[in-house]
């Protein structure tokens, strides 16, 4: 394995990690909140929105890199 792949590699597994915390946090807060279906479905559209990036980005260097 080269370090590039290395790299590679722990960026995905460490931000994935990182992402799929976010979700713990934002599933956490909206239940302590008791926000309620509706709300729940806001909050994780409103704050994981930013999470969105990271998985596009990942599927648009995969599509130009054959």
């Amino acid at each position: 394995m080269t370090i590039e792949q290395f790299e590679h590699w722990s960026l995905i597994l460490g931000v994935g990690g990182l992402i799929g915390y976010m979700v713990y946090v934002i599933y956490r807060l909206g239940k302590d909140s008791k926000a309620g279906k509706f709300g729940m479905f806001v909050l994780f559209i409103a704050l994981g929105l930013g999470l969105v990036g990271f998985v596009a980005k990942e599927i648009i260097m995969y599509m130009m890199n054959p």
